[in-house]
């Protein structure tokens, strides 16, 4: 409980049509605009279980598989807009992972699809050198993305991914442009159609993290949620809702609400402190390192606990272990993965509140 006497911290935009400053040079000129700006909105979420789980389970949110041919797709992955002309973003309530990465000036989303889809799915934009070890341990993604500059591109081709780049994904691939928005924050696909496209390539993912099978087994502290201050001018926090049984997501002091008008929720937010250094394909971009060891944050259930994350390779998957040493395992549901720098993040402890709370 001591460490909860007080909040404690962890310690171009441009006019280019499809990428930010540092993003690459792939464009997609031949992309229609969509009449229709009402498509702009994905399906329904799946619902964390609060019963015990038997039998297999889907390997990226530890739910129960209810069909056998989802669970032997590939995971499909969306680089998706944080940008405010980007908001509000279709998709984020679908994914079952979901990575937010420092960026150069705001930050970006990696959406892992598998259990389920969104049609459609964006606003979608550049890839990272980053994104290389962050995702080659779910073994050959769909990976949709607007393009990147030739190092990026490089990368991407050298990876074990299968590129879905807006002109490499090919006739079919579903790519369109809304008119609701400002190009570059309006490029949007269908996974539907990627998934079909890519018919035969990728491999099926295996589980990322490990997951416990008696969801109604509550550990940690009692916790109000985290606060997070990332590069630019990134302020986002995550609020225990027990009425929804997740955590909340905030923009500032306003709800992030996706393309539905619902507010971004999950039942797991990862907070991990990880070294950002320099990407060899832009020395603007930052660089998340995902291999390794850090301090991990992991919120479920109303809960906090303070551990560490561990791994060796960026074929592994992520090992998350308590202050004794012992495995955490996550909530079945969706999960939400912060990849801070240290001190971008504070603890907002039960009995406090999330406004009152400094910003890190």
């Amino acid at each position: 409980m001591k460490i909860f006497s007080s909040p404690f911290s962890l310690v171009c935009a441009g006019t280019f049509l499809i990428v930010s400053c540092g993003g690459g040079s792939e464009s997609v000129d031949s992309v229609p605009i969509s009449s229709t700006t009402s498509t702009i909105a994905a399906t329904s979420s799946t619902t964390a279980t609060t019963n015990p789980v038997a039998g297999p389970v889907m390997p990226l949110t530890g739910l129960p598989m209810a069909d056998g041919f989802l669970a032997m797709r590939p995971a499909l992955v969306v680089k998706v807009d944080n940008h405010p002309g980007a908001r509000p973003q279709t998709g984020l309530n679908q994914a079952d992972i979901i990575f937010e990465e420092n960026v150069e000036a705001w930050t970006r989303f990696a959406l892992v699809f598998h259990s389920q889809g969104s049609d459609p799915v964006g606003p979608i934009r550049s890839g990272r050198t980053q994104d290389i070890d962050l995702l080659s341990s779910f073994n050959g993604v769909l990976f949709v993305w607007s393009g990147g500059n030739a190092g990026v591109t490089a990368a991407v081709k050298s990876s074990n991914f299968v590129n879905m780049s807006a002109s490499a994904a090919g006739k079919g691939s579903g790519f369109f442009r809304s008119d609701d928005k400002e190009a570059p924050h309006n490029l949007y696909t269908n996974t539907s159609d990627i998934w079909t496209v890519a018919a035969g390539r990728g491999g099926i993912p295996p589980p990322q993290f490990s997951y416990s099978t008696d969801p109604s087994s509550k550990s940690g502290i009692d916790v109000v949620g985290v606060k997070l201050r990332m590069d630019g001018s990134m302020k986002a926090s995550w609020e225990w809702n027990a009425d929804k049984r997740a955590f909340a997501r905030r923009h500032d002091a306003n709800v992030h609400l996706d393309s539905n008008g619902e507010q971004v929720t999950t039942e797991n937010v990862l907070v991990l402190t990880v070294e950002y250094k320099i990407s060899a394909a832009n020395k603007k971009s930052p660089e998340a390192q995902t291999t390794g060891t850090g301090l991990a944050w992991v919120l479920q259930q109303g809960k906090i606990t303070q551990g560490t994350w561990t791994r060796a390779d960026k074929t592994d998957p992520w090992t998350l272990t308590d202050e004794t040493g012992e495995p955490i395992l996550l909530t079945p549901g969706r999960t939400f993965v912060e990849l801070i720098r240290k001190g971008q993040g504070v603890v907002v402890p039960a009995g406090e509140s999330l406004a009152a709370t400094a910003w890190p």
